[in-house]
């Protein structure tokens, strides 16, 4: 509990009296006295640190209400969002496999994926499974425990780069692109283009062949500082003095990323339109592995620590997690932009928010390089964050408390 002691030490602005009127948020950095906090709240246009925080209120019926507060968010401001695409491709996974209908056919079908062409990659095995068969739910596990980039490529090439942003926008989720694999070397625009052969099968029987899919999908989004920068390494390590350009590379604002978070959390208080399409089961099996540590999964087994991709709260230490805190997340980080969209549950002290933030670590300016400043500002600003916020929440009055016995 050492991370609290601290945080109530750290913060000097007594017990919250705010007007409802008042950005909260704001208020409550304004009146921190962190010395990291307050050197990235006086370097706006080098850190461009946005915020997003949520307050749920409960009902008697224990059915939730929420008032968002921003701070510097600005969705027509590019960062690159990382990882944190792995969270709609994998919502949408399970959305195509209920929207196929096929019986027999679920999310732990033994799933084939062949290759066309070059660079595309064929897998017939996953070591790491229990039954050695890869699958959308052994995928989706593995993208929410540690952040997998293959499983996530293998999510995107079952979608199809246009089914993957059709999908998003038809749901109102407009202002992204996720058009190209993670962390794989040989793909350019073109070839991120065109998408995997993949079957599924039950025994030996087949219950679903995709045959490869080519898709065109580049909206127009007005964004701006898409060409950044003084440099960038190219994939021959050699250091290029230009600008890096990220206009096609993907992207998802914070605030589209915090309300597909919200979406899968709190299906029932999202417009019908904006719901993903899945089952009861599906719901409570994200929620697991949204929440679960490294070191509880026994399939694949992970050494990494608790915080390994949970930022807020806990990200500048490799400490335990207390038992009654749970933190529904996805992170990223890459090019020197963190980000990380999270639900945070407190069992025992019956509290609960939604906190999303992303920040810009790159002294040099120069992208791909693998110098920034994570560890130095990034984790431990993020942690603090979600520490300030926490201890916020503890002090906030409440008509209802919350009833979070579901989420067990």
């Amino acid at each position: 509990m050492k991370y609290f002691v601290y945080a109530l030490a750290l913060l000097a602005y007594g017990t919250p009296g705010f007007a409802q009127e008042e950005n909260v948020l704001q208020q409550l950095l304004k009146g921190t006295d962190d010395s990291l906090l307050q050197e990235v709240l006086r370097h706006p246009e080098q850190f461009q640190l946005q915020v997003i925080y949520t307050q749920i209120n409960r009902d008697a019926d224990n059915t939730p209400s929420f008032t968002t507060y921003h701070y510097n968010v600005d969705s027509s401001l590019y960062f690159y969002p990382a990882s944190t695409v792995k969270m709609p491709a994998a919502l949408l996974a399970l959305e195509k496999l209920n929207e196929l209908r096929i019986l027999g056919l679920d999310k732990y079908s033994n799933m084939q994926t062949g290759a066309a062409h070059p660079p595309q990659t064929a897998v017939s095995r996953d070591t790491s499974a229990q039954d050695s068969l890869p699958s959308i739910a052994h995928y989706i596990k593995k993208i929410f425990l540690v952040s997998d980039n293959d499983a996530y490529n293998r999510l995107y090439e079952f979608l199809g780069q246009e089914y993957l942003n059709r999908k998003l926008y038809e749901k109102g989720f407009q202002n992204l692109r996720i058009i190209h694999r993670l962390s794989v070397s040989g793909y350019d625009v073109e070839g991120n283009r065109y998408t995997n052969p993949v079957s599924f099968y039950k025994g030996d029987s087949l219950l679903y062949h995709q045959g490869e899919v080519y898709s065109a999908f580049y909206p127009k989004l007005r964004l701006k500082e898409q060409i950044r920068g003084v440099g960038y390494m190219d994939d021959d390590g050699t250091i290029v003095p230009e600008p890096f350009d990220f206009r096609y590379k993907n992207f998802v604002s914070l605030q589209e990323l915090h309300d597909i978070l919200k979406a899968v959390l709190f299906p029932d208080a999202t417009p019908p339109e904006k719901r993903f399409n899945l089952t009861e089961e599906d719901y409570r099996f994200l929620w697991k592995y949204l929440s679960m540590l490294p070191r509880e999964s026994d399939y694949p087994r992970y050494e990494e620590w608790d915080s390994y991709v949970k930022f807020f709260l806990f990200g500048d230490s490799k400490d335990t997690i207390p038992d009654h805190i749970r933190i529904f997340n996805k992170v990223g980080d890459a090019y020197g932009f963190l980000t990380d969209v999270a639900y945070v549950v407190d069992f025992k002290n019956k509290v609960e928010f939604l906190l999303a933030a992303n920040i810009h670590v790159n002294k040099n300016q120069t992208y791909n390089d693998g110098v920034y400043e994570y560890d130095e500002i990034g984790f431990p600003l993020l942690a603090r964050l979600g520490r300030m916020v926490y201890e916020y929440e503890l002090q906030r009055q409440r008509k209802f408390a919350p009833q979070l016995y579901y989420l067990k």
